[in-house]
């Protein structure tokens, strides 16, 4: 069983808590509380970068090309999740290349609103290894130079562009 213990403060400055049990409460990350993400920029260190399209079965942004990433896990730091990642996604071993500063990416998606704090890497991959490790998630994969990243791209990665450009541009 998971709960969550509320403080709440007595009357004597003391504190006591309200228990409840989460398995009953279905917390969305991202919709019921603010979520953390760990996207990922894989390249070859050539000036290639990695993409996915997203498949139906994904629970957002179908259709659309992403880097990768994932929903920060209790009991991993932010490097070793997006580690994990880049191995349960694309099969292969990446190296940390550079973390970037992160931000809030707010979306409106049909009658909720996400909020989800980005921390994003590059991470070095070596291409020979890199396969679609998640086909349910993934319809395929490829690498792009940034002049020709495939459409259309997720918000995510739009907004990561506009932020990072001197970064991409320094890897691409």
């Amino acid at each position: 069983m998971t709960s969550l213990a509320i403080p709440t403060l007595s009357r004597r400055y003391t504190y006591n808590y309200l228990v409840y049990d989460t398995q009953d409460m279905d917390m969305r990350p991202g919709i019921d509380y603010i979520g953390i993400s760990t996207p990922f920029y894989c390249n070859d260190g050539n000036g290639l970068f990695l993409f996915h399209k997203r498949s139906v079965n994904c629970r957002d942004e179908v259709g659309k090309w992403d880097t990768g990433g994932g929903k920060l896990e209790k009991g991993l730091s932010l490097e070793e999740n997006v580690l994990k990642e880049v191995s349960e996604e694309y099969g292969c071993q990446g190296v940390i290349q550079e973390g970037l500063p992160p931000f809030s990416l707010i979306r409106n998606e049909g009658k909720e609103t996400s909020h989800w704090i980005i921390v994003p890497y590059f991470v070095l991959v070596r291409p020979s290894e890199v396969r679609n490790n998640e086909p349910h998630k993934i319809e395929e994969i490829g690498w792009y130079k940034m002049r020709n990243f495939p459409h259309p791209l997720h918000p995510g990665i739009i907004s990561a562009l506009q932020r990072y450009k001197n970064f991409f541009l320094k890897r691409g």
